[in-house]
């Protein structure tokens, strides 16, 4: 499936999420979702993002492991679904909007925890997945710089 269908997708799940549970397992889809959606631009994207998609696929994981975590009943993972990045700039648009959509739910379910376990472990998710976000500024920004420099002229 569509990297940006996906995204829209979890995106549609997260703001439907019902209590922390539910919350909880969108965002592990989530960052699951943004940990291959990095490596997939990491391994073919374009080669100037290779390095920040690394680092995105390495911030997402991150964010999986301190929720520790895995969706119930749901079957294999949203993002195991991934099958094309589609447009890189668009992909890299909806996955920040998406990154932001995890931050506000973390912040929600950190503000109403009833355990100090659990109010950690969302803060550093927050971290994770706000770091994840810069990263995918920093790439469209690349994008953006690639996109606005004067083409090279051949030697003649």
């Amino acid at each position: 499936m569509d990297a940006v269908r996906l995204i829209v997708t979890s995106r549609r799940a997260l703001a439907a999420g019902a209590g922390d549970p539910d919350l909880l397992t969108e965002v592990w889809q989530a960052q699951a979702l943004a940990q291959a959606i990095g490596g997939r631009l990491a391994l073919v994207g374009p080669p100037q993002l290779r390095d920040e998609a690394t680092g995105l696929a390495d911030l997402a994981g991150h964010g999986i492991g301190v929720l520790d975590r895995t969706p119930f009943d749901s079957g294999e993972p949203r993002a195991a679904r991934l099958t094309d990045l589609g447009d890189t700039r668009a992909c890299l648009t909806h996955l920040g909007g998406l990154l932001g959509d995890v931050g506000i739910a973390l912040v929600g379910i950190a503000c109403a925890a009833d355990d100090e376990a659990t109010y950690w472990s969302c803060v550093e998710a927050i971290d994770a997945a706000d770091e994840a976000r810069d990263r995918v500024g920093d790439m469209l920004r690349k994008l953006a710089d690639r996109e606005a420099a004067p083409p090279r002229q051949e030697a003649v």
